[in-house]
């Protein structure tokens, strides 16, 4: 308790935490009766809020078609806090978070519905000194994006008026190249790109955000770094869930769309990345934009012979049978939507040329998990006797999800009389050194609000990923249709994708 004391008394960390408030400023939800409103944006507010890092004043506006009134909209969503966030829900702290939550009932295509939005607007302004300060966040389908954006200048709401107004979007952002770039144009009509934030959450979880912090704040790692120490690269994103309900948005997407292109490639880019001169957004940007752009576009020919995909029959998830994808609900019978994707690629520049990169990412996998494995060259004498085994090489695990943290494997001398050697693990892990890590949607949320881009991607960023998918999505078109399903519910995914490892000499990793 004395400890506690002493950290609220701190100068140093009250200094820090106004650092960290932002303007005052208004929210605006555009799919505010939706799930992701429920579950992740109005949680990681009211965290902010609890937290003391919103500014007084704040205020979010829902706007959807439900009939719904503001108080109706306060109940609902004290309910979504009270399952979701993080932080106790206690009266008085909600009582002075609700304060600011407001409802507009509105079709996204009614114009007279931006015009009460804006009305409220300018009530906040006077009554809660919002100060003119807006964040439009796109919490709906993609297709609505454009209609919504164009009504949004239409009605004057996204002009600079004494404040700011950004704009933030969600994944998917297009469904391929040439969409992608309609949807940037679009954009721009309205909102100079530096108020848009493409939001991809991926880049909020403090396990991605220490990716930079590992390689460039620890001198040890940076100079083996390259094709001269590393084998090769492993990037996974698991999941042993299926549709969850959504079958319909799924079945038009698929996994190369909702992971590869977007969650993997910023993970890709994160690892391969040169040193950035300062941590400056557009600096550590133009970085990572360089990585997506050095990718080997490969041929429609060699496409299938560097991908894999997949979709799950019935299986088994801890011991529980569970229907194949064609069987989930608003999944079109015979569906030929990939839920499995594994593919080998290369980054052409000095330090990767050659290092091949195998990314893999499925549903109804084996177990949730998410992790970046940089194997190592094996060390190049067998020192130790022909007799025995080779070692295992070095593999420096950084794991995203579930269990965070760090793991590096090495070679020890098993103790005994006998020279054996046997590979062991030292681990790090965020809950029990930190405790409570911040949810993603928290630090995206309040970076939005503070103007900060770094942890949301440019323009040129999304174009440079989608044009190495786009060439994946052709390549596919060409070749023959897969035999689907062909990987069981509960596994970890086609035997073909352990085949194509495997003529390179390497393996999947286990977890």
């Amino acid at each position: 308790m004395q400890a506690a004391t002493v950290l609220e008394a701190n100068p140093l960390r009250e200094g820090l935490r106004m650092a960290r408030t932002p303007e005052p400023n208004a929210m605006v939800i555009f799919g505010a009766t939706g799930d992701l409103t429920r579950r992740k944006l109005i949680p990681a507010l009211y965290n902010l809020h609890a937290s003391r890092l919103l500014p007084a004043g704040f205020s979010a506006v829902g706007v959807a078609r439900r009939p719904w009134t503001t108080e109706s909209f306060r109940e609902t969503m004290r309910q979504a806090c009270a399952r979701h966030a993080a932080l106790p829900v206690t009266p008085e702290v909600w009582e002075s978070f609700a304060r600011g939550l407001y409802f507009v009932r509105s079709d996204f295509a009614e114009r007279e519905g931006y015009g009460r939005l804006d009305e409220l607007l300018r009530t906040l302004d006077r009554e809660r000194g919002t100060a003119g300060n807006r964040v439009f966040y796109l919490a709906t389908p993609p297709d609505q994006t454009p209609a919504i954006v164009r009504l949004l200048g239409e009605a004057g709401l996204a002009q600079r008026r004494p404040g700011w107004s950004r704009l933030v979007v969600e994944k998917p952002f297009g469904q391929d190249l040439t969409s992608a770039r309609i949807l940037n144009s679009v954009l721009r009509e309205v909102f100079p790109e530096d108020e848009i934030y493409r939001i991809d959450h991926y880049l909020g979880k403090e396990t991605v955000q220490n990716i930079l912090v590992f390689r460039f704040a620890n001198a040890i790692f940076e100079p083996i770094w390259d094709r001269r120490y590393v084998d090769h690269v492993q990037i996974a994103v698991a999941e042993a869930v299926g549709m969850e309900g959504r079958g319909s948005y799924y079945d038009r997407t698929g996994t190369l769309r909702d992971m590869v292109q977007n969650h993997m490639m910023q993970l890709l880019s994160l690892t391969a990345m040169e040193p950035p001169v300062t941590n400056e957004a557009n600096i550590v940007r133009n970085e990572k934009v360089k990585v997506l752009k050095a990718l080997r576009l490969p041929g429609i020919d060699e496409v299938p012979h560097l991908t894999v995909r997949g979709q799950y029959g019935p299986g088994y998830i801890a011991g529980q049978p569970v229907p194949g994808y064609q069987q989930e609900p608003e999944v079109a019978p015979g569906s030929g939507t990939e839920t499995y994707v594994a593919l080998k690629l290369f980054v052409d520049n000095w330090r990767w040329a050659d290092v091949p990169f195998y990314l893999r990412s499925g549903k109804r996998l084996t177990r949730r998990v998410s992790e970046i494995a940089v194997q190592f060259r094996r060390a190049p004498l067998k020192l130790f006797g022909a007799e025995l085994e080779p070692p295992e090489p070095n593999i420096l695990a950084l794991r995203i999800q579930p269990d965070e943290g760090i793991s590096l494997r090495f070679s020890v001398k098993l103790p005994g009389l006998q020279l054996e050697v046997r590979p062991v693990s030292m681990d790090f892990l965020y809950g029990t050194t930190f405790g409570r890590t911040p949810e993603a949607y928290e630090r995206l949320l309040l970076d939005c609000m503070l103007g900060d881009t770094t942890l949301f991607t440019r323009n040129d960023e999304v174009e440079a990923a989608w044009e190495y998918t786009t060439r994946i999505m052709r390549g596919w078109d060409a070749a023959p249709p897969p035999e689907f399903p062909n990987y069981e519910a509960g596994t970890w995914g086609p035997d073909a994708a352990q085949r194509r490892i495997a003529a390179d000499g390497r393996r999947w990793r286990r977890f």
